[in-house]
C-alpha cells in the first residue's frame, strides 16, 4: 500500500489538495463575479490536520475520517462543504488510489440491493395479499366465512383474538381478507367496539413514538388509534397494523365516516 510519510510528502499532498481547490474555484464562479480562490492554506489548522490525517490510515479509516470532515464543513458551511469535497478526496486519491470510486460503487450497490429487496417483498405481500382474497371469497362463497359479531353494515370488521381483519360491503359480503394483522400488547390493548373512520392521512408519522413512520393511516378514534402500514409480526401500541398490500387496499376501499367494527 503507497503511503506519504515524510514531512515533504505532506507538503506535496498539501500543493496538490491547493491547486485542485484553485481549479474547483475556477471553474464554478461565475465570470463576472470571479475572485482569487484561496489557497489550501487559509483553510483552518483543523481541517489541514484532518487531511494531513490520512497519512498512515488504513482505507477504511480514512473513508470514513473524509465523511467526518465533510459532515463537520457542511454543518458549519454547506457551501464550502461543496467547494471543498472535490480536494479532499483528491488528497484521498493520492494516498489511495481508486477509494472514492470503490466506496461510491458501494453505495450504488447498497441502495439497488435495498430497493430490490423493497420490491420483492412487495411482490410478496401482493402475492398473499391475492391468494388470501381467492380463499376468503371461495369461503364466502360456500358460507363458511365466519363473520363472528361484525354487523352486515360495517365496512372494517376486526376480530382481535383471532387475529383477522376484513372488508364489507355494508352488506354483509366480505370482500377482501388482510394477508396479516397485529393489534395492540398487552396494556395497550387496541378498542373493541364500534367505531367510525374520522381522519385519514396517507404519509402519517407518530411524534409521540419517535417520528415512527404510519403510511396509509386511518384514524377510528381520538386518542391516536388508526389503521395503517407496519409489520404484522408484532403487537402495537394500541393501532391495527397491516401489511403494505393491505394498507393500501384498505386506504383505496374505505371512504371517511365508515364504520368499523372490532371485537
Amino acid at each position: 500500500m503507497f503511503k506519504l510519510r515524510s514531512h515533504s510528502g505532506a507538503r506535496s499532498l498539501r500543493r496538490a489538495a491547493a491547486a485542485g481547490l484553485v481549479s474547483v474555484s475556477l471553474l464554478t464562479a461565475p465570470a463576472a463575479n470571479a475572485q482569487t480562490a484561496p489557497s489550501f492554506d487559509t483553510l483552518s489548522s483543523d481541517v489541514q490536520s484532518q487531511v494531513d490525517s490520512f497519512l498512515g490510515q488504513t482505507r477504511e479509516s480514512a473513508w470514513t475520517s473524509r465523511n467526518d470532515i465533510l459532515e463537520s464543513l457542511r454543518a458549519a458551511n454547506p457551501q464550502a462543504a461543496d467547494a471543498l469535497r472535490p480536494v479532499i478526496d483528491g488528497a484521498i486519491e493520492l494516498i489511495f488510489p481508486g477509494l472514492i470510486d470503490q466506496k461510491n460503487a458501494e453505495i450504488r450497490a447498497a441502495r439497488e440491493a435495498e430497493e430490490r429487496a423493497h420490491a420483492e417483498q412487495v411482490a410478496r405481500e401482493k402475492a398473499a395479499a391475492e391468494e388470501a382474497a381467492r380463499k376468503a371469497e371461495a369461503e364466502r362463497k360456500a358460507q363458511r366465512f365466519d363473520t363472528g359479531p361484525c354487523p352486515a353494515d360495517a365496512r372494517i370488521c376486526v376480530d382481535r383474538g383471532g387475529r383477522r381483519t376484513w372488508l364489507q360491503d355494508g352488506n354483509g359480503n366480505v370482500t377482501y381478507v388482510a394477508q396479516g394483522v397485529s393489534t395492540g400488547k398487552p396494556g395497550e390493548e387496541t378498542p373493541a367496539g364500534t367505531f367510525y373512520i374520522n381522519r385519514k392521512i396517507k404519509d402519517e408519522i407518530s411524534w409521540e413514538f419517535g417520528d415512527a413512520p404510519m403510511p396509509y393511516a386511518m384514524y377510528f378514534t381520538n386518542n391516536g388509534h388508526a389503521f395503517h402500514e407496519g409489520s404484522p409480526a408484532y403487537q402495537s401500541n394500541g393501532c391495527v397494523r397491516l401489511t403494505h398490500q393491505d394498507a393500501v387496499r384498505y386506504w383505496n376501499d374505505v371512504p371517511m365516516g365508515s364504520k368499523v367494527f372490532i371485537y
